[in-house]
């Protein structure tokens, strides 16, 4: 009873800060589920099967806060189904390693570009009204898809900070369409692994303790995204980017020099983080004496 307690616990913390960073839920379930001896497959197998669940509530949650674009979430969730489907049938056969480096390289680029974007300048009114299109959310999906089964997670990572650098779409509506588009993405990873692995080995006990603790988080992550400044959400999701894709460069060959002094890397990404979010804040102030000024002359003219 303890350890489901546990495991409920981190399924409400994993989607609190998924439904609020439209990311993380995936790589935190999937590290404890890794750590008490369950094989990969298994693993990501364990954390689908909650997430169909959760990636249902949330986003509801999202939809009725206003924070979902639905085209986005069939561009995008359609292929990324077909790419989860792939990868969780594959994942027995299909090793990922050597991608991951390269993949965590572009993903702290990405997360660089975002901190930047939503600490600096406002953002382009015009560039944010220009749709997305299905030949940039296809390719997306179906990458993103096939990482997130054969990961156990990352289509958060990959199609939040994607989507942000686009600068196509507000931040609250990319969490919101990335997070509801994510229950396409569990459910065919789901299938996919019901498909490949039976239903031998897993859990149904930590499946339905990860659900739980993640229905009760979606409805409070979905109202925390709405009401937290843009500035503000690209800054915590360019952080949380950055911290999450240090620790799998830190681990590769080519760093491996560097790696007995990753405490002074994540110690320097934690205080670049907090620098972040403190100017996003004070642009965000900034922004809204601009917009009451603009208010102000327009009531008097």
């Amino acid at each position: 009873m303890r350890t489901l307690v546990l495991v409920a616990i981190v399924g409400f913390g994993a989607q609190l800060v998924d439904g609020s960073l439209g990311m993380a839920y995936g790589v935190t379930s999937s590290t404890l589920m890794l750590a008490v001896g369950l094989s990969p497959a298994l693993a990501s197998a364990t954390v689908h099967l909650a997430e169909v669940g959760t990636t249902f509530a949330s986003g509801i949650a999202h939809a009725r806060f206003g924070n979902v674009d639905w085209r986005v979430v069939w561009r995008v969730g359609v292929p990324g189904a077909i790419g989860a489907f792939a990868g969780a049938t594959f994942l027995s056969t299909i090793s990922t390693e050597a991608a991951g480096p390269v993949m965590a390289m572009v993903l702290f680029a990405l997360g660089i570009y975002v901190l930047t974007r939503f600490t600096g300048t406002k953002v382009s009114a015009d560039k944010a009204a220009r749709p997305l299109r299905a030949r940039f959310l296809s390719p997306l999906g179906l990458v993103a898809g096939f990482v997130d089964a054969t990961g156990g997670g990352g289509w958060g990572p990959i199609g939040t900070p994607t989507l942000l650098a686009s600068g196509r779409l507000e931040p609250r509506k990319v969490i919101g369409s990335i997070d509801t588009s994510e229950f396409l993405v569990a459910a065919a990873a789901s299938v996919g692994f019901l498909v490949g692995l039976g239903t031998s080995g897993i859990d149904f006990g930590w499946v339905l303790a990860l659900l739980a603790g993640g229905l009760v988080a979606a409805p409070l992550a979905a109202y925390l995204v709405r009401h937290v400044p843009p500035r503000m959400l690209g800054a915590a999701v360019g952080g949380m980017i950055l911290l999450t894709n240090a620790r799998t460069l830190l681990h590769t060959d080519a760093l491996s020099a560097v790696a007995p002094y990753g405490w002074a890397v994540y110690a320097t990404i934690v205080a670049v983080w907090a620098w972040a979010i403190t100017r996003a804040w004070r642009g965000h102030r900034a922004d809204q004496a601009v917009r009451r000024a603009e208010e102000t002359e327009a009531a008097a003219a």
